[in-house]
């Protein structure tokens, strides 16, 4: 039978692309949060006892029967069409999956290029989105007065005043906008409307040509996130309260081992942050010499998942410890999950540094890389 869908030049083009696909944002701003929340350094013995047990079974399924097959999701269950509805399922669910994930590179561009500000947007509270319930973290500012938050906090929960940092309304009253309700939709934010044309149109040049294009193109876009992940964390290191931000995130809570949710967890960070189920190393396994050892790719990609995960979760805490030291706050107090880290926390630390546009520059590069790697194998 002819070969139809080619193949890759050589392995690296399929072991990068993989990486790709199964390190992205799950691994930075899910992971963090979920192993924080569910015990710290506990979290990660169900979370790897469910990577060997759950996780190498279902991807090497789904890359054994593409790469022998030679067929992506869509085609490879003619052999049994009873099941045909699970290829159909994988493609609608990745194409609900690149949709969302353009956003989120929208939303990436967004804020790389407001990191280029001479003063960065969401450092001050002098903004004409900005309410009077703004304050700065850092400098303790509230209403535009210098004072001691132990002193404020009974004061404003009294008067259940609503205090929002300078990231959270930038957040929420520039780039999205966000209305009163359902009621109100708002308007159309034509700066994210650019942004979402670019974030599609640096896709489509990334696969305008299949594999051929984005096999190399993955040389850069995988090993990028790494290189800059790697100088926060240097960086990071450096911060006063860095260490306690550490400790804080892989210090073991053995009680929460007790619970079922930490379990349950632990098993859809697996699904969720390896891709596990939408179809993408399965459409990537597809184009594999049909003798490629799989199972040597199988452990390769998901401890690396693992790995990226915890190493995410570092370069994230020591940068909330400094947060938390500069603020004089619990660490709970600074801890989001989802865009929160993305968007509002990270954005705040950076924005305190020496040189914030150097390193607010950095953070959005990584995470577009990371989100259009994941987005161009989904």
């Amino acid at each position: 039978m002819t070969n139809v869908r080619g193949n890759w030049k050589n392995w690296y083009e399929f072991l990068f692309s993989s990486i790709g696909c199964v390190v992205g944002l799950g691994n930075i701003w899910r992971f963090p949060y979920v192993c924080y929340k569910n015990g710290g350094g506990a979290f990660m013995i169900p979370y790897f006892i469910f990577l060997f047990i759950l996780g190498i079974p279902v991807m090497f399924t789904e890359l054994t029967y593409s790469q022998w097959s030679n067929l992506g999701p869509g085609r490879v269950w003619i052999c049994c069409p009873l099941f045909r509805g699970i290829g159909f399922g994988m493609i609608c669910l990745t194409g609900i999956v690149s949709i969302y994930y353009n956003v989120i590179l929208a939303w990436a561009l967004y804020y790389l290029v407001n990191s280029f500000y001479p003063t960065i947007p969401w450092s001050t509270c002098t903004n004409d989105y900005n309410t009077e319930h703004c304050y700065t973290r850092i400098q303790q500012t509230y209403l535009n007065m210098s004072i001691n938050t132990t002193v404020l906090s009974p004061i404003v929960n009294a008067l259940n005043i609503s205090r929002k940092t300078a990231t959270e309304e930038f957040w929420e009253n520039k780039v999205l906008e966000i209305t009163n309700g359902i009621g109100t939709p708002g308007v159309i934010r034509w700066q994210l409307v650019l942004c979402l044309l670019a974030a599609w149109g640096i896709a489509f040049l990334c696969l305008i040509k299949g594999i051929e294009t984005s096999g190399k193109v993955v040389y850069v876009a995988a090993t990028v996130p790494y290189v800059f992940l790697t100088i926060l964390l240097i960086r990071g290191l450096l911060f006063d309260g860095a260490t306690e931000g550490l400790l804080y995130f892989v210090t073991p809570r053995w009680e929460q081992l007790w619970k079922f949710s930490t379990w349950g967890d632990a098993a859809v960070q697996i699904f969720y942050s390896a891709g596990l189920g939408w179809g993408g190393v399965a459409t990537l396994a597809s184009y594999n010499n049909f003798h490629n050892n799989t199972q040597r790719d199988v452990i390769i990609l998901l401890v690396l998942d693992g790995l990226t995960s915890f190493f995410a979760g570092c370069v994230i805490f020591v940068t909330l410890g400094f947060m938390a030291k500069q603020s004089g706050v619990h660490i709970d107090d600074v801890v989001a999950q989802g865009p929160g880290i993305a968007f509002m926390v990270y954005p705040e630390a950076l924005a305190s540094l020496p040189l914030p546009q150097l390193w607010s520059v950095l953070f959005f590069l990584t995470l577009f890389t990371v989100g259009l790697d994941s987005q161009n194998h989904e």
